[in-house]
């Protein structure tokens, strides 16, 4: 069985701005097909709208009713100055 990598996210909604961390993992094999992505706890307010394996395919839902991905494409995952 492979390790998980463990991550905090800060969640923001687009249409209300109710923010909060959320804890996630992935798989840690580097030859897995995909990441096997899942969401392991939300802070108050938001929900999943759908599973998915990646983090850009994984939906939520705010409590005002804005459903936006847990990660958005346009989002980098790199960090700049």
């Amino acid at each position: 069985m492979a390790l998980r990598d463990r991550f905090s996210k800060k969640l923001t909604c687009p249409q209300c701005g109710n923010t909060g961390f959320a804890e996630a993992s992935e798989s840690d094999d580097a030859g897995r097909t995909h990441p096997d992505f899942k969401v392991d706890a939300l802070p108050q307010g938001f929900f999943v709208q759908r599973t998915a394996r990646t983090q850009e395919a994984f939906m939520l839902k705010c409590e005002c009713g804005r459903k936006f991905p847990f990660r958005s494409r346009l989002e980098s995952s790199s960090l700049t100055t």
